[in-house]
């Protein structure tokens, strides 16, 4: 078991870190996510699904590159109102010294404050529950909107593109978020998620999805990656 450790930090204490890679979200709003936009859930609360495949990245001195990782979440309301559950998973392929340092950055740890999401959704979670260890098959393609998450006994994950209702094509959409602390730019996406663990989500069939590129440290996005 991999325990949290969420708290405050000065800047001395923290060690340095840097994560880049790809995310794979589906949450249970309609398309286009009015959280995005500084409204209300679409259908009141809010929960979701993201798996990260990060393709180099470091903490300290440990290498985190080709390490994947997910986290589900759940709040009985907006994410601002707190109360929320939050389980992280990490890929078994991860070797001891990076799960136990990917545990502390996704737990908030190391990190500037309101810096990350990652941050954010721990201060925002009291109910934390044991960060598992599974195999996590991850694949996803940002330019076509595709993608599949499967987590043993956890998580199902599809997304696809958002078609036009009148000739059935792909359509593409962005949302471009400048001051953003998860990202800059995603492309927008509908999925469909089955949550099988300690976390059961509601119906999340044709809700909101996206694919993002993924550049963070303790600071926060990294604008150059």
């Amino acid at each position: 078991m991999l325990s949290w450790g969420f708290s405050t930090q000065r800047e001395a204490e923290m060690i340095p870190w840097e994560l880049h890679g790809q995310e794979l979200n589906n949450c249970n709003c309609d398309a286009g996510c009015p959280c995005q936009f500084m409204s209300l859930p679409t259908y009141g609360n809010c929960e979701f699904v993201g798996a990260f495949r990060w393709d180099s990245g470091f903490h300290g001195d440990v290498d985190l590159g080709g390490t994947v990782t997910a986290m589900l979440v759940q709040f009985p309301g907006p994410i601002h109102e707190g109360n929320g559950t939050i389980q992280l998973v990490i890929d078994e392929a991860a070797r001891p010294e990076q799960r136990d340092a990917l545990q502390r950055i996704m737990a908030g740890e190391d990190t500037q404050e309101m810096a990350t999401m990652f941050w954010m959704l721990s201060a925002m979670s009291p109910n934390k529950l044991e960060t598992l260890v599974r195999p996590i098959a991850l694949e996803m393609d940002m330019e076509n909107r595709t993608g599949r998450c499967t987590i043993p006994g956890v998580v199902e994950m599809e997304t696809y593109p958002i078609r036009n209702p009148v000739t059935g094509a792909p359509h593409r959409a962005r949302i471009d978020l400048p001051h953003g602390f998860e990202f800059r730019i995603s492309e927008v996406a509908l999925g469909t998620t089955r949550a099988s663990g300690a976390i059961r989500m509601g119906e999340m069939k044709d809700r909101h999805a996206y694919i993002a590129d993924i550049h963070l440290s303790n600071d926060g996005v990294l604008e150059a990656a």
